[in-house]
């Protein structure tokens, strides 16, 4: 059985799962899916378009599929959807998408630390940490288990990979590739993630073959095409090196 505090504000034909609770002061919209088991903090704000898995927190003051901050947004129907086991901490606000995509995702078992932002056509993978401040600009992808430090703004259009950690702080205005660190401003490639991969059960073996193609990215005063090229000939052809090239081949805005 739910539990909706008598304050709260929870619209008849608002989707409410079994074991939901809905704190204080919240607000709860028309046109909402809640999951099974999730809570509602005092004074959230879930507006229409939401979407949300099972198991979610989402804590005090959190703005939930809030309309999109584009001046080319008409009013459509779209979603924000926020998969199960989610954790929105204090005062997040995160936007529906647009026309353009249609939605906003984040995945599942994510962590959005407090003040984070998720703006318009979004897509955040599972397992990611967007630490406190965080400000995702529209149509950022954010790749599974990759992590971004606080304060630290993504510009639009940019793309984080998997396993990628971005320290706090920095600016991110190209993509990021999969499997790395980087800090600095500008912000720079500052070598493999080898401690969060490790801790993900990836095998020396696969570390090492990563450092070696980052290697020839980074180091080896090569282009992007004769890099990639060495990599193909070069290197183990396992799923890390496969997902590595097709990030870089399929970059828009250039790497850091």
């Amino acid at each position: 059985m739910s539990t909706i505090h008598p304050t709260a504000i929870v619209d008849e034909k608002a989707h409410i799962g079994q074991n939901v609770s809905i704190g204080p002061f919240a607000v709860v919209e028309q046109d909402v899916i809640i999951g099974d088991d999730s809570t509602i903090g005092p004074q959230a704000f879930i507006a229409n378009g939401a979407r949300v898995g099972n198991s979610c927190q989402i804590h005090k003051g959190a703005v939930v599929s809030s309309l999109p901050q584009d001046l080319k947004f008409g009013g459509e129907k779209t979603t924000l959807e926020i998969g199960d086991h989610t954790v929105v901490r204090e005062f997040c606000t995160l936007n529906r998408g647009t026309l353009a995509h249609g939605k906003s995702v984040i995945g599942k078992h994510c962590l959005l630390m407090a003040y984070a932002h998720v703006a318009h056509d979004c897509i955040v993978g599972d397992h990611v940490i967007l630490a406190n401040g965080v400000q995702l600009g529209g149509h950022v992808e954010i790749h599974d288990y990759a992590i971004i430090g606080g304060m630290t703004p993504v510009h639009q259009f940019c793309k984080v990979g998997a396993h990628a950690m971005v320290g706090g702080g920095y600016r991110v205005v190209q993509d990021v590739p999969p499997f790395i660190t980087c800090s600095g401003e500008p912000l720079r490639y500052a070598g493999v993630n080898s401690v969060g991969l490790k801790r993900r059960g990836f095998d020396a073996e696969v570390i090492n073959n990563l450092k070696r193609a980052y290697r020839l990215i980074y180091r080896a005063q090569l282009n992007r095409r004769q890099a990639l090229e060495k990599i193909r000939n070069e290197l183990t052809q396992d799923e890390h090196i496969q997902a590595l090239l097709h990030f870089i081949e399929n970059s828009e805005r250039g790497l850091v």
